[in-house]
């Protein structure tokens, strides 16, 4: 079990990763990168996603163009990665769906996100870098991989080996972001 001082030093050391070597991606650290996604704690445990694993050059090169914006300069590096996981959607279970109705909160956008930031922290305990894109062609996207049109395309997660330097990490001031008992 690792503890909780190494855990706050993994996620500190988790950056959005933006270079890549060439070098491929072990299909067992593969593995334990989406069992990490599929792990991910849910509304109602709908787990209202599927990750779709893309390694064939080939396949990444189209969805880094889908990815891209080129006059903007903006997720060019996508097509360096060696894998990529594409988050779509899926429908909640009735619980999920009756609670957010209830409530007002589409909770499978949060439960994404809980997983991906698994899929993240754990490409790091592997020695890995990762990218979450957000910004995506999302129509390309459905088309190069099959996805149906009914379903939505959530997240692009880049995986690799980073050939980027650890940057330090910019936050607002703790007294900006936490307070204790009101806000």
């Amino acid at each position: 079990m690792i503890d909780g001082k190494e855990m706050l030093k993994l996620i500190r050391s988790r950056q959005s990763d933006r270079k890549y070597h060439e070098r491929p991606v072990e299909e067992e650290k593969l593995e334990r990168i989406i069992e990490a996604g599929r792990m991910a704690p849910s509304a109602c445990n709908a787990q209202p996603w599927k990750f779709i694993i893309v390694t064939e050059p080939a396949l990444i090169e189209k969805i880094a163009e889908a990815a891209s914006a080129k006059i903007l300069g903006m997720n060019v590096f996508v097509g360096q990665a060696p894998a990529l996981i594409i988050i779509v959607r899926e429908s909640v279970n009735l619980s999920s769906k009756i609670g957010g109705t209830i409530k007002n909160k589409d909770y499978s956008h949060i439960d994404i996100g809980i997983a991906a930031g698994n899929i993240c922290l754990q490409a790091e305990a592997e020695g890995m870098g990762s990218c979450m894109i957000g910004w995506f062609d999302e129509r390309l996207v459905r088309k190069q991989l099959g996805i149906p049109s009914s379903k939505r395309v959530y997240l692009i997660i880049t995986l690799g080996y980073s050939r980027s330097e650890k940057r330090e990490k910019k936050r607002k001031p703790r007294e900006v972001t936490v307070s204790h008992n009101k806000y």
